[in-house]
């Protein structure tokens, strides 16, 4: 029998087991990445270092201990640079600062470069408001070379004139020459399912122009870069939605893009209720 002055002995299996249960768990993400990198880099700079004559030198120490120090300050500088591009969206506002094609401008002054513009605007401040971090670029932004994003789309709008009475709805095109093409495809099913249940517009299957097919910003990007152009109406025919409830053009577009963004791996477009 235990006496109940007598001091428990802390190196007993029993209480070290104990103790070992007080003390919670902690793994670290960061350094687990950088332990990995640092150790592969110390390999690294042995085996390029080594010869018989300098192995055992102190000059290779002291190369290895600066090897070491750099790593760490490189990967410890990367990860912030890393987790800002996982939460980067692009949204491109259709012929903005387009000195060759300001797009198309009806007969009573309303240009479609302007209403792009004001969609555009609208729609990164709330995907914003959301936590991402969103570039609003312009058509020719120098930023779209090799851009890199969860997401670009770029907004657009079509013709003022009257065509016919089925000159009415919203378009969407895919990039699908690039490294992901099913990903392009299902940002694009997220705009076409969540932006037709919102705004009560058709998608217009059999209308794509190879201005859309073909888009230059498709081949300028970053390859792992989904992208879409959406031509979010007929400037004629849709005018009232895109002028008088541009709020629920906005809204089609934002909940179409976190339906890609923030999908589960695997987890297919989802359908605005």
């Amino acid at each position: 029998m235990m006496n109940n002055n007598e001091e428990t002995d802390p190196s007993t299996p029993e209480n070290l087991e104990n103790n070992a249960e007080e003390k919670p768990a902690v793994f670290s993400i960061i350094k687990a990445v950088q332990s990995v990198l640092l150790a592969a880099l110390l390999v690294a700079s042995l085996f390029t270092l080594f010869t018989p004559a300098n192995f055992f030198s102190g000059s290779i120490l002291d190369s290895m201990l600066y090897a070491a120090e750099d790593s760490e300050k490189v990967i410890t500088a990367s990860i912030p640079t890393m987790m800002a591009s996982s939460q980067r969206i692009g949204i491109v506002a259709g012929h903005w600062k387009d000195a060759k094609n300001s797009g198309f401008i009806c007969g009573d002054g309303l240009a479609e470069n302007t209403l792009n513009l004001q969609i555009a605007t609208l729609v990164a401040q709330e995907l914003t408001n959301r936590g991402y971090q969103v570039d609003l670029l312009e058509e020719n932004d120098a930023r779209l070379n090799e851009y890199r994003a969860l997401a670009l789309v770029s907004i657009h709008n079509d013709t003022c004139e009257f065509l016919s009475n089925d000159a009415t709805g919203f378009k969407v095109s895919p990039a699908l020459a690039n490294a992901y093409p099913d990903e392009a495809n299902l940002l694009s099913q997220c705009l076409i399912d969540n932006y037709g249940s919102i705004t009560g517009m058709t998608f217009q299957t059999n209308k794509l122009t190879t201005d859309m097919t073909t888009y230059h910003s498709f081949s300028e990007v970053h390859s792992s870069t989904p992208t879409v152009i959406i031509e979010t109406g007929y400037l004629n025919l849709d005018r009232q939605i895109l002028t008088q409830s541009t709020d629920l053009v906005v809204k089609g577009i934002v909940d179409g893009v976190l339906c890609y963004v923030e999908r589960e791996p695997g987890q297919e477009a989802t359908t605005a209720p």
